[in-house]
């Protein structure tokens, strides 16, 4: 009798034998996706509402990304920043474009907690001052500047000391706000709409009063817009919804739909001073992200993807308040359902019914960060899918 061939383990046994195992990972492994939805290789079609932690902000396979990527990718691959190119330039030109309008510089780098670790350090270097204040609740990344500055990220930051003092406002605290920024501050850190905290959307007050104290005391206000920017809140940028100019702005995820990207935003007078060498990567602005960022930023204006993300939040809001979601909070489709049992039992009830959410630092939030392309025939799904989850004590 032959041998029977030998089962080839799945990505998920690979994963866990080859590489350092620090994520908790999904009961499924895709074969592929397209638009809106994830398949698998046993043909579940999975509808993604959660976008891979908000980046895949035209879905899957839109033509016009994959178009920019492979066109680019056949043209010129790679050249560092050595040399100008004309898909660098045109990549800031549009983002400065679509930015608010004080915000006039570009710096290209690879991630959200690269973009948030230059910020501060160029906050820092302008201010020639020692100490930063973000905002209670927050998150802006894993390295050692923005690890610092992310609530309660002693459980995880292992570097010895912080780069620099750090002390947190009380969201939402306008009093507080006004009290802790002083002459000895460099720069305030905050998301206008907090994504890991389960898509908390701060007050338009306390946004205000953050930027009265800074400009009070010449300290940098810094939006933190790697979640909560690209159209994802129905501006293309959260900050400009509240009339709010910040002294400079970060961005990534949805920035290049799924190509690594990131970039720091700020006025001429603040790139004034720096020069060669004084910031630096050899990845950022690379001319595979550069036309990943273009592509992205003509679709949504040529889709009108704006007036869609506002669309589909009014209808999340009107249809999606059942089975155990009780409020809905957030701005766009950067939204936390919040529930009446724990938001892990709704999340895991969800993808039974084959929709893919997100968890949040909120126990009792559940995440949505879906494609800016997403339909109503989407939402009325997750509209059913939700009714059909009872709610606390049901």
């Amino acid at each position: 009798m032959d041998a029977m061939p030998a089962q080839h383990p799945d990505a998920r046994t690979r994963e866990a034998a080859a590489t350092i195992p620090v994520y908790g990972q999904l009961p499924f492994v895709p074969e592929y996706a397209e638009g809106c939805d994830i398949v698998t290789a046993d043909g579940r079609r999975i509808l993604d509402l959660y976008g891979g932690h908000a980046v895949a902000a035209l879905g899957y396979g839109h033509p016009r990304l994959v178009a920019a990527i492979r066109e680019q990718s056949e043209t010129l691959l790679f050249q560092s920043n050595a040399v100008a190119l004309d898909v660098r330039a045109s990549a800031a030109e549009k983002l400065v474009s679509i930015a608010p309008k004080t915000l006039d510089r570009v710096f290209f780098v690879n991630s959200g907690a690269e973009a948030n670790e230059n910020a501060l350090r160029m906050a820092l270097s302008v201010t020639q001052r020692r100490k930063v204040l973000a905002i209670t609740h927050g998150f802006h990344g894993r390295t050692a500047a923005a690890g610092a500055v992310t609530w309660k990220s002693d459980k995880w930051y292992a570097f010895p000391q912080q780069p620099f003092d750090v002390d947190f406002i009380p969201r939402n605290d306008c009093a507080a706000a006004e009290t802790m920024i002083g002459p000895d501050i460099a720069a305030v850190i905050v998301e206008p709409v907090q994504g890991v905290a389960g898509a908390f959307d701060l007050s338009a007050d306390f946004l205000q009063a953050l930027r009265s104290a800074t400009r009070q005391h010449d300290a940098l206000l810094i939006a933190d817009e790697v979640q909560s920017g690209m159209g994802r809140c129905g501006d293309y940028f959260a900050v400009q919804g509240y009339g709010i100019e910040p002294d400079l702005m970060t961005s990534a995820k949805s920035l290049g739909g799924g190509v690594p990207c990131g970039a720091v935003l700020c006025r001429a007078d603040i790139a004034g001073h720096f020069g060669p060498g004084d910031l630096g990567t050899t990845f950022g602005g690379g001319p595979l992200a550069a036309a990943a960022i273009g592509a992205v930023i003509d679709t949504i204006r040529d889709e009108n993807l704006l007036a869609n993300v506002r669309a589909q939040e009014a209808r999340i809001r009107e249809r999606c308040i059942t089975g155990p979601v009780t409020r809905i909070q957030g701005k766009g489709l950067l939204l936390g359902l919040v529930c009446s049992r724990p938001a892990l039992d709704v999340r895991n009830a969800l993808l039974e019914q084959d929709i893919l959410t997100g968890t949040s630092a909120d126990p009792h939030v559940v995440r949505i960060l879906a494609p800016l392309v997403i339909n109503d025939e989407h939402v009325d799904h997750l509209a059913h899918a939700l009714a059909a989850i009872p709610g606390a004590g049901a």
